[in-house]
């Protein structure tokens, strides 16, 4: 579904512009930050808050951790004995718990899920109604880093008083005031 965190009504908005001559190149810009943010938080934060996530599980652990989060609600919890080809539903309760605190589905049993290959379908809602502020606000500024930077990482430098150089930077950090938002908001399966 890969729903955009930020529009361009709003990237405009936060950067004073009212003119349409940068919109194809925000229009571009908008879908592959999003995807970049999502893609180093690991987690989609929007997309599946009101569409399901179905996510399939091995078992042998007595929780099966979620990808996604903040949990919203866990809609079915199901085995299989068969390779995942047909599934039973579990009962909440009686076999499973959810324990939204850690995004996970805790078994029962003293067993926990026994080990199942394709044994276990969890479908369930998560994420946020609404982009954080302070995400979109990160999500903002790397439009506007990107833009400055003609949708490339790079500075400028001054080889002499006639001349400038473009020094591409090597290293893969985001500006410090973006990262910090991001580690934030980063999803820690360890």
């Amino acid at each position: 579904m890969a729903a955009n965190l930020i529009t361009r009504a709003e990237y405009k908005a936060n950067a004073g512009i009212n003119s349409t001559n940068q919109d194809a190149e925000i229009d571009s810009l908008i879908p592959k930050i999003s995807q970049l943010v999502k893609t180093y938080c690991r987690r989609s934060f929007i997309d599946y808050y009101d569409e399901p996530k179905t996510e399939n599980f091995n078992g042998g652990f007595d929780k099966l951790i979620l990808k996604e989060s903040p949990l919203v609600s866990v809609a079915s919890v199901e085995v299989s004995a068969d390779f995942g080809k047909t599934y039973t539903a579990l009962t909440e309760f009686e076999d499973y718990v959810v324990e939204e605190e850690t995004d996970s589905v805790v078994a029962i049993s003293s067993e926990g899920f026994p080990k199942l290959l394709k044994g276990y379908k969890v479908t369930y809602f998560a994420g946020y109604e609404k982009v954080p502020e302070d995400l979109k606000l990160a999500a903002l500024d790397m439009v506007s880093y990107y833009m400055k930077n003609d949708s490339s990482v790079h500075t400028h430098k001054n080889a002499n008083p006639n001349t400038m150089q473009v020094e591409y930077i090597s290293n893969t950090q985001f500006p410090a005031h973006i990262r910090r938002v991001l580690d934030h908001y980063a999803a820690d399966y360890t």
